[in-house]
């Protein structure tokens, strides 16, 4: 699902739009109204991942026309187009969940830019730290599957099963939502880690995928240490009130992956799977609370950045890890 379908009635913009995107890396179709291109969609819903709608047109216009392929496929960015740019329209667009908002008169080079922009944010806003963007943006393959190396992370919070039974619902919820996910999250972020998925109380960190850096084992052992510390300042926070506790125990992981858009035509997500997954979470299931774990592979990596003497580290007896014929060796991290 690829394609960009553009939904104008003037033929001479249908005309430029298809002769712009002719020579580009996905199919292009035009509509003259809004009904056809609601038709088009219904009947082709595996070849469009892309709208551009004009806003004024005969019968439904651009919001209405975009509203119903939404209602259709809500996985279909949807951009507005319009020379009546006024604030009425755009509060509008948003209202309607509208992706983007482009203005008349346009350069299709400018539209071209912005399509791509706008499919990125949509793709990557609820995951990816926005410092990201830019770089995703200057490499059109940064979204493409492949395998590469890249540092993952894992934290749950210890026996939080067992702490759950006696809260509520609404009590859980707020708890994992606005102090662990929450926090955490803006950790990651903030040492460029993309927070890959919630599981659980456990979170999945990717420091390397869409984008790597030399640095990405050095940085997620940096986060991991900056969520112990908040843990352990929230738990201090937190008392006893609500019975549930900042009790998180963290295994990190570097070694190549394969990373890439993966689900079913219900739900993507873009995520990384291989064995460092599988050792990240095998380490957090055996770290205690306040502990961080790491591989051998990540403790080299920040020893060959130079590093070592900002990250303290201890050895500790080698682990088994199911799919691997023998130990691996493992260490502590001292904070």
């Amino acid at each position: 699902m690829n394609g960009l379908l553009f939904i104008d009635d003037e033929e001479g913009v249908r005309r430029s739009v298809a002769r712009a995107f002719r020579k580009g890396p996905f199919p292009v179709y035009t509509a003259e109204n809004g009904n056809e291109g609601i038709a088009f969609v219904r009947e082709n819903l595996t070849r469009v991942s892309t709208v551009v709608s004009d806003y004024r047109m005969p019968g439904p216009d651009g919001l209405e026309t975009l509203a119903k392929i939404g209602a259709i496929s809500p996985e279909i960015t949807r951009i507005i187009l319009t020379g009546y740019a006024t604030m009425e329209a755009a509060i509008a667009a948003t209202n309607e969940g509208v992706d983007g908002f482009l203005t008349k008169p346009f350069d299709n080079m400018e539209l071209k830019a912005k399509i791509h922009e706008i499919n990125v944010r949509k793709c990557l806003k609820q995951f990816i730290p926005a410092r990201l963007y830019p770089e995703i943006d200057s490499s059109v393959r940064a979204l493409e599957p492949r395998y590469h190396e890249a540092t993952i992370l894992f934290s749950d919070i210890r026996g939080f099963t067992r702490m759950s039974q006696t809260s509520s619902p609404e009590t859980i919820a707020a708890f994992l939502n606005n102090e662990y996910f929450s926090p955490m999250g803006e950790i990651a972020h903030r040492y460029r880690g993309m927070v890959d998925k919630h599981i659980g109380d456990s979170i999945m960190v990717v420091f390397g995928s869409p984008v790597s850096h030399p640095e990405d084992p050095f940085m997620a052992v940096s986060a991991a240490i900056g969520m112990q510390k908040k843990a352990r300042e929230l738990k201090a926070q937190s008392g006893k009130s609500n019975g549930l506790r900042h009790r998180i125990g963290i295994g990190i992981s570097t070694g190549e992956v394969f990373s890439g858009v993966l689900g079913s035509s219900c739900k993507k997500e873009f995520t990384s799977i291989g064995m460092p997954v599988n050792i990240a979470a095998r380490l957090q299931s055996i770290a205690v609370e306040g502990e961080i774990l790491i591989n051998e592979s990540t403790y080299r990596q920040i020893g060959a950045l130079d590093r070592l003497d900002r990250i303290e580290t201890e050895e500790l007896p080698p682990v088994s890890v199911k799919g691997l014929d023998s130990p691996i060796r493992i260490y502590r991290v001292v904070y």
